[in-house]
């Protein structure tokens, strides 16, 4: 055991003197984070794919209206009548980067799709078009599927604006 931790060292300060003759310590920790972020995005990827597939889904409805389908477990005021649009935040305001869900039924094709509900925040709130409907609303003991906080987290500015709502991909939820 002894002799194998001696040649795993032996290796490992090789190898790091071998590196340590090739590259710059600005060098590895400019590649090191460019990895650190590379892997960091890496989650979002199925996020953007499903975004892209979104384009091709039947709408019906109106998006300034609370009666909008996609806004089934809507908190808040919509971003479509504060100037952005039902998917992007007005200018001025960034997304945040955490949200909650919710699955709703989409008329037009009688899908269930899942929803993610992502506050703007960086302006006070627009005060427009409020609404909050609560079809299929969990309890606040499940924070992630609950329109009742506050998800400005991860933001410059932890102010309120509106919500959008963006269609995460079609739910494997009946009903």
């Amino acid at each position: 055991m002894n002799k194998l931790i001696k040649l795993m060292d032996a290796r490992v300060a090789r190898t790091t003197r071998s590196l340590a003759k090739r590259v710059s310590r600005r060098g590895f920790l400019s590649r090191l984070g460019g990895v650190l972020v590379g892997v960091g995005a890496f989650p979002l990827l199925p996020v953007v794919r499903e975004a892209a597939a979104a384009n091709d889904i039947p709408e019906l409805g109106d998006p300034q209206s609370c009666d909008y389908w996609r806004y089934c477990a809507f908190g808040g005021n919509l971003c479509s009548c504060c100037g952005g649009s039902h998917t992007k935040c007005p200018p001025g305001t960034e997304a945040s980067p955490v949200a909650w869900v919710g699955t709703c039924r989409n008329p037009a094709d009688g899908k269930q799709y899942l929803i993610s509900y992502n506050d703007c925040c960086g302006k006070t709130s627009c005060g427009r078009c409020n609404c909050h409907r609560s079809e299929g609303d969990t309890p606040i003991y499940a924070p992630s599927k609950s329109n009742n906080i506050l998800w400005c987290f991860g933001t410059q500015s932890h102010s309120y604006h509106c919500t959008v709502a963006l269609i995460y991909g079609e739910s494997s939820q009946v009903g």
